[in-house]
């Protein structure tokens, strides 16, 4: 295959500045540094996604100590945000729009800053002022997503920009308006996990159930991405009906390679069972690349 589409390009420069930052590396012991190593599956097929990363000249550098867990999550945030923003304008001409794509800041107050969440500044300020309205209200209003896609609203001069769609008595209150709203519209919340533990699954799943029952109109896109190799623990959030819509491996195509691999040489079978989870979980349509993610954003 010559010619690479921008699409793919992107992603395998996303994996370089993963390994240029030291946050995608192996150990002395050879482990890469999205393996559990207490899991011997994790790190054997960690090896041999190392392998099937080198194919696409993707060298992940040697460490003598991994990046602590908050500076993987930290970088892994900027780098698909990075991205995003590499990528998902292209698609202009397939999704029209201003769009806003970024690292999310601040608190999990500051979600209210989105069209769809600013009523929970209002809640907030009430509970400080009566904190007895906490026993009514609770607490778990308070969002804080990874990387947040956003489309601000448009004059009616653009709306009108083809047809006179829209005039001072019609669509009064449709966000997309800026006539009716001055606050961007939340499109997506990109959760990002560089591994999953329990914990981990865990936090993703509420995080998307606080975004669709604290909402005010539609719910935004809710997605996970990941680094996660075992497919048992990326099944942990991709089974089922689904708390996201989808989860993205940063490196899908490469996983299911490697783990293939290990089931050609596998006597016992034992990864050929792990490659039927992982299939189940693509054909299922519950998990994909991350090449995949901007294209399903457009819809």
């Amino acid at each position: 295959m010559d010619k690479i589409g921008l699409v793919r390009l992107e992603k395998l420069n996303f994996l370089s500045e993963l390994c240029s930052e030291g946050i995608l590396t192996i150990s002395n012991e050879g482990n890469l540094s999205i393996a559990d190593v207490k899991n011997k599956a994790s790190c054997t097929i960690s090896k041999e996604l190392v392998r099937e990363l080198a194919k696409e000249d993707i060298i992940v550098p040697n460490a003598s100590k991994k990046a602590a867990g908050q500076t993987s999550g930290r970088s892994l945030e900027l780098l698909v945000a990075e991205f995003l923003n590499a990528t998902f304008p292209k698609l202009s001409h397939l999704r029209p729009g201003n769009w806003i794509i970024k690292k999310f800041t601040g608190d999990g107050a500051n979600i209210a800053q989105y069209e769809q969440y600013a009523h929970l500044a209002e809640l907030k300020q009430m509970s400080e002022e009566m904190p007895k309205l906490l026993v009514v209200i609770g607490t778990n209003y308070s969002i804080a997503p990874d990387v947040v896609v956003a489309r601000k609203p448009e004059p009616d001069e653009v709306i009108n920009g083809t047809d006179y769609l829209v005039d001072e008595l019609c669509a009064l209150h449709s966000p997309i308006r800026e006539t009716n709203n001055k606050l961007p519209i939340l499109h997506a919340s990109v959760s990002c996990k560089f591994t999953l533990r329990t914990d981990r699954a865990q936090n993703a799943r509420t995080e998307a159930l606080s975004f669709i029952r604290n909402r005010k109109g539609r719910t935004p896109h809710i997605c996970l991405v990941t680094a996660e190799p075992l497919p048992s623990r990326l099944g942990s959030i991709a089974l089922g009906t689904g708390d996201v819509d989808c989860v993205y491996h940063i490196a899908l195509n490469e996983l299911r390679e490697a783990i293939f691999n290990l089931s050609q040489a596998d006597e016992k079978g034992g990864y050929t069972e792990t490659l039927n989870t992982l299939d189940l979980m693509i054909e299922g349509k519950r998990l994909k690349d991350i090449t995949d993610l901007p294209f399903d954003l457009v819809m």
